[in-house]
Order: C-alpha cells, then structure tokens, then sequence
C-alpha cells in the first residue's frame, strides 16, 4: 500500500508541476514532510543535496532518494515513475497538438503567467533550503563565500561544491 501511495503523491506532483526540477521541490516538501510526515526538514534537505551532487534532474533524484529512504528499492522505483510517468505522457500529448497552437495569443498569454509564477516557486525551494542548512555562523560563511563565487566570479558550480565541502571538513 506505501509504494502505490508513494507512486501516486509523486504522480500527482508530476502532473501538476511547471517549471522542472526545482519548481517541483516545494511540492515534494509538502507532500512528504507537512501532509505525509515521512520525512523531517532536515533528511529532506540532505537528499536535496544528494539529489543535486547526483546526476540527472533533481526532481527524479529527490523522487528516487525519498521513495528509497521510505520504502526501499521499490519505494524508489514508485516515487521515480510517479514523476516521471505525467509529464512523459502530457509531453507526447502536448508534442502532437503544439505545432498547430503555439502562435494563438491564448497561448502566448498562458506561457507568460507561467513563467513568473515558476519563478516564486523556484524562491520557495531556494528560501526552504536556505533555512534549513543556513544554520550557524560558519554555514553563514559558506553560503556567502559559494554565492559570490558562484555570481561574482562565475566560477564552474563543480568547483564551487568542492570547495563548499572541503570548507565543511575542515570547519565542522
């Protein structure tokens, strides 16, 4: 029974996420940690930062990572397909039908709502994160360092995350 619920919370965000990866990680949040209470803030956002080390996109991680501390390799293999399974078919759908619709002004009009409410839900998962990791004054220091060297310097973000764990070695 945990595995079909955990399929269907995680197709349940497929289907109604816009914006990818990081759009969906606010609902991931509040299926897994408020309503469900599978898991804390603080084990969510550990498998955030697997999910974001591993690759692939990091809603399939954060889906695979989560169905996998809930339930184990079936849980993983549910939570993954949940949120894959909506958007692959709603794409082939959408594909077939795009070409003929995509200069209607209604659809112009319905990509420009979208794209500043993706936006807030983008701020949503950064400011969740945020104030779970941001903890201590040292944490403080190395967020501050890896923004700046991330948008000041624009250094490569691989770079930038071994740096941030080195700094998390030697300070913690």
């Amino acid at each position: 029974m945990l595995i079909i619920r955990l399929f269907l919370i995680f197709a349940k965000i497929g289907a109604f996420s816009i914006g990818g990866g990081y759009a969906m990680l606010p609902f991931i949040q509040r299926e897994i940690i408020d309503n469900n209470h599978y898991l804390n803030l603080k084990e969510f956002s550990d498998i955030l930062a697997i999910s974001q080390m591993t690759p692939g996109p990091i809603a399939i991680n954060s889906a695979t990572f989560v169905g996998y501390k809930i339930a184990g390799v079936l849980g993983s293999v549910a939570a993954t397909l949940g949120i894959v399974l909506p958007s692959f078919i709603m794409i082939i759908i959408i594909a077939s039908f795009f070409v003929k619709f995509y200069d209607k002004k209604e659809v112009k009009a319905a990509f420009s709502g979208i794209r500043p409410a993706v936006l807030g839900l983008l701020a949503a998962a950064a400011y969740s994160v945020t104030i779970t990791n941001v903890i201590d004054l040292k944490s403080i220091f190395i967020f501050i360092l890896s923004f700046g060297i991330l948008f000041i310097k624009k250094m490569d973000p691989i770079i930038v995350l071994i740096i941030s764990a080195v700094l998390g070695i030697i300070l913690y």
